[in-house]
């Protein structure tokens, strides 16, 4: 399929949804940071180190689900927090209240900002589906048909398997390929019919410990050679630049 830049044997894409068709990825580690920055800050006093927007977002919030996230990063600062419960309000300090704080800052920085699709991600799902290809958003974010239907995009996918239906069906999130493999089985495909498109290291991980037909790395933070080595087929800077292209 030298159109769409896929190994013949594709029948489905698996679309990861922030930074791949969306950049949302960037309105996530604006929010992250800001709800890490006041919580260490009143942890540890005006001299805490602040959450890294590009390092720390790539290493241990990217991708995965939003209380992994949470864990992760914590983790990586020597912090314990108490788990809490999914409805905690967003001023607990525990695992999911830090969590719904970072998802209150999200949705109103959406709300303010909107959202626009990478143009490359639209015109190659439509190359996609005019090419007979069946489509799905995989991606950990409960936010995930909001943003859909906000940037105009609902209609080009056929399956969503998002925060809300990974929790609904008891599913492993990324790194783990559990949602990749469901998004593909609800298609009515096997992993080896189905390509995944991510910009994450963790979406890479989940590809590859799936055993899909093809991994597609977009890059938009200059981390090509990290996509590679997690398990990238091809590197891509645009999905548009697939199009034409020879798997």
């Amino acid at each position: 399929m030298t159109e769409i830049g896929l190994p013949s044997g594709i029948r489905a894409c698996l679309f990861d949804l922030d930074g791949v068709l969306t950049p949302t990825a960037l309105v996530h580690a604006a929010a992250w940071k800001e709800t890490f920055d006041a919580f260490l800050r009143h942890l540890e006093g005006p001299e805490f180190q602040p959450f890294d927007a590009t390092t720390d977002y790539d290493e241990y919030v990217d991708g995965r689900p939003r209380a992994d996230g949470v864990r992760t990063f914590l983790a990586s600062r020597g912090i314990e927090l108490p788990e809490g419960g999914e409805d905690d309000p967003p001023d607990h300090d525990t695992v999911h209240g830090l969590g719904n704080r970072k998802n209150v800052i999200v949705l109103d920085k959406i709300r303010q900002e909107g959202v626009d699709p990478y143009p490359g991600s639209v015109r190659y799902a439509k190359a996609v589906r005019a090419a007979g290809l069946r489509t799905a958003v995989v991606s950990s974010s409960a936010n995930c048909r909001d943003v859909l239907v906000a940037a105009g995009i609902e209609q080009l996918i056929d399956v969503r398997i998002d925060g809300i239906v990974a929790r609904e069906r008891g599913l492993r999130g990324k790194p783990k390929p559990d949602t990749y493999l469901e998004a593909a089985s609800d298609l009515g495909f096997g992993p080896g019919e189905a390509a995944v498109f991510e910009d994450a290291l963790v979406g890479m991980d989940a590809g590859r410990a799936g055993r899909f037909g093809y991994v597609v790395g977009v890059d938009r933070a200059g981390q090509a050679e990290e996509l590679r080595r997690h398990g990238a087929d091809t590197v891509v800077e645009d999905l548009g630049d697939l199009l034409g292209a020879t798997a």
